[in-house]
């Protein structure tokens, strides 16, 4: 029956998934219209649960892939290479990490970029003055008294006092944690194993690929669906929460410069016109699209973070990149286990947090995944895990330092402009640009943020049309675009109709839904290591485990000998020399690799079974 409808559809995908995915994701917002109070119970009190009972197990599993990551990046496993022994990259070193970056964080670090550190300025996390401050925001206080208020805030001793010295390094500190490794190695770990089961194995890019060391051709079964079922599901929801905080600013943004009204109406329409410019992208494919939109867009961002530089504290914001570097640093081994344990009771600050954080990121960690391996088919494992950790995390501690740093020395200068509207207010959305509203051209720097806000937005829904398609089609040859097509304005409608239905109430409902959903995806995070070591083990002969240098001089040796065996010099002439020793074969041989299991494809050669164009 599915196959004949998906005939109908002229698709070539996979029925069972494709269209369990999406009649899933639908019901799911039917659900949310007709009974959002229920909805939202259900999942509020299953993310609460998972939060006080989990949460140590989320923060202890990042930081352990993290390790791994770094590890296996030193380790011998670090010289295997992404695909043949003679690919090399597809795209150059720039263009690569604009479209990391843009695919990536690139939305996150717009919204959060000033919000976050301001929020841990007025409330410490190290601190545990949660409940104050929450009180606080309650009482009928003006911005400037409401930060008067927060400095007489009682803290334990050694503790950051808010709004103090020690409060802006914990903000920083906290927002780099946040944004830094340990976020990147959520995304580093699925899109490594995506890489590798695709261009060694020929296995499609489905979540299910990555167990096939352990179930074999079972992946193409019953269990197999379901896990990329799963997957589906995740990356449209996580994918709605960026959507949702994208339009939220965009829609603030316009709000500052032409007075037009924050309403679900005018987010609509936000949302229709970017799905729209999304959809055009998705037609132009990988290529024309989303690379040329990286490109423009990662240029664009550095352009507003020089611009901020060089109008801002120049000097003081150059000695703060420099601080700030050395505060995430010590911070990050004792952040990495911190658990928010004491004093003893319920889960505190940090469940709000970087449970969340974690739990949210690892939902559409499979969409960042696949896109990442998608474009680093050619490099090498330690090449893939160090620029992957490396470059964007770079980039973020550059934008956290100069954004945070410029909005701590506002707030140090002017008390309450900025925790006010932030803090106090709650209106997270406005961050940025009542950062923007003290910098000089204040009108035409509102405007250009929010040209990079609709750039970075459409390139994530861009993105995540292409990886959902992977999702339920494989490495179908030729996928027709309307596939895509049809997950670019899925994705709309899904933020869309959440907005008509319950305004920002269902997006915060929509949070409950993905730190639950976020639980499997962690497990599968374990899983993935697993299964990824197993694989490496088996299939990977001992000379490609061998450094680059090592191994040319072995082969240069062994050709020597061969060539020494049969008359023939190095050079290809005839060698009128000594023959060889009577027994001797006249060659040397490297060591074969263990028995290959049967049911994993030929290495020889390998194939990459995708089109060279996704269009």
């Amino acid at each position: 029956m599915l196959e004949k409808l998906q005939r109908a559809l002229g698709l070539r995908t996979n029925p069972a998934i494709f269209f369990s995915s999406a009649l899933l994701a639908l019901v799911f917002v039917l659900g949310s219209i007709l009974f959002t109070e229920e909805v939202d119970t259900a999942f509020g009190d299953a993310a609460e649960a998972v939060k006080a009972n989990l949460g140590w197990l989320y923060i202890l599993g990042v930081t352990a892939f993290l390790i791994f990551l770094l590890w296996i990046a030193f380790s011998r496993f670090g010289h295997v290479r992404l695909g043949g022994k003679d690919d090399r990259p597809e795209f150059s070193n720039v263009t690569w990490f604009g479209m990391l970056f843009a695919a990536g964080i690139g939305t996150i670090l717009m919204f959060w970029g000033v919000a976050e550190p301001i929020n841990h300025f007025a409330n410490p996390p190290l601190s545990g003055v949660n409940e104050q401050v929450s009180e606080l925001t309650e009482a009928d206080l003006n911005s400037r008294q409401f930060a008067e208020q927060l400095r007489d805030v009682p803290v334990a001793n050694g503790s950051a006092e808010p709004l103090s010295e020690g409060a802006a390094n914990e903000a920083i500190g906290f927002s780099l944690y946040h944004f830094g490794f340990h976020t990147w190695a959520i995304f580093t770990l699925p899109a490594l194993a995506f890489a590798y089961f695709a261009y060694r194995r020929g296995l499609p890019f489905r979540v299910s690929s990555i167990f096939h060391p352990i179930l074999g051709d079972r992946i193409n079964g019953p269990i197999g669906k379901t896990v990329d079922v799963i997957a589906v599901i995740g990356t449209l929801f996580g994918v709605a929460v960026s959507i949702g905080l994208g339009t939220l600013q965009i829609n603030s943004g316009l709000n500052g410069l032409f007075g037009i009204d924050v309403s679900g109406t005018v987010q609509i329409a936000i949302i229709a016109v970017v799905t729209t410019i999304a959809t055009i992208s998705v037609v132009l494919g990988l290529d024309k699209g989303i690379k040329w939109l990286s490109n423009i867009n990662i240029w664009m961002a550095v352009g507003l973070l020089l611009f901020i530089i060089i109008a801002g504290s120049t000097i003081f914001l150059l000695r703060g990149v420099i601080e700030s570097t050395g505060t995430y640093l010590s911070m990050l081994v004792p952040l990495s286990f911190w658990n928010d344990a004491l004093p003893a009771g319920d889960w505190g600050w940090q469940g709000t947090w970087t449970v969340f954080y974690w739990a949210w990121t690892i939902t559409w960690a499979p969409f960042v995944g696949i896109f990442v391996a998608r474009i680093s088919k050619g490099r090498t494992v330690r090449e893939f895990v160090l620029g992957v950790l490396g470059a964007p995390v770079a980039f973020s501690v550059i934008w956290f330092s100069v954004f945070g740093m410029s909005s701590l020395n506002i707030e140090f200068n002017d008390p309450g402009s900025l925790i006010g509207p932030v803090v106090q207010e709650g209106d997270t959305a406005a961050a940025l640009f009542a950062f923007l509203d003290h910098f000089p051209a204040t009108e035409v720097l509102m405007a250009f943020a929010v040209l990079i806000v609709v750039i970075f937005f459409t390139t994530s829904s861009d993105s995540a049309s292409l990886v959902v398609d992977m999702l339920t089609s494989g490495n179908t040859a030729h996928p027709p675009t309307r596939q895509r097509v049809f997950w670019a304005v899925l994705e709309g409608v899904i933020a869309a109709t959440l907005i008509a239905a319950t305004g920002q109430e269902a997006l915060q409902a929509l949070q409950q839904v993905i730190t639950v959903l976020g639980l499997p995806f962690f497990l599968i995070g374990f899983l993935t290591i697993y299964c990824l070591m197993k694989a490496m083990k088996r299939d990977i002969p001992e000379e490609e485990l061998l450094p680059p240098r090592t191994r040319a001089m072995l082969e240069k040796r062994a050709a020597a000998v061969g060539a020494a065996g049969t008359g023939v010099a190095a050079d290809g002439h005839a060698d009128a020399g000594p023959a060889s020793e009577p027994g001797s074969t006249g060659t040397t041989t490297l060591r074969s690799p263990d028995p290959v299991d049967p049911t994993v494809p030929d290495e020889s050669g390998p194939q990459d079974p995708r089109p060279e164009s996704l269009n």
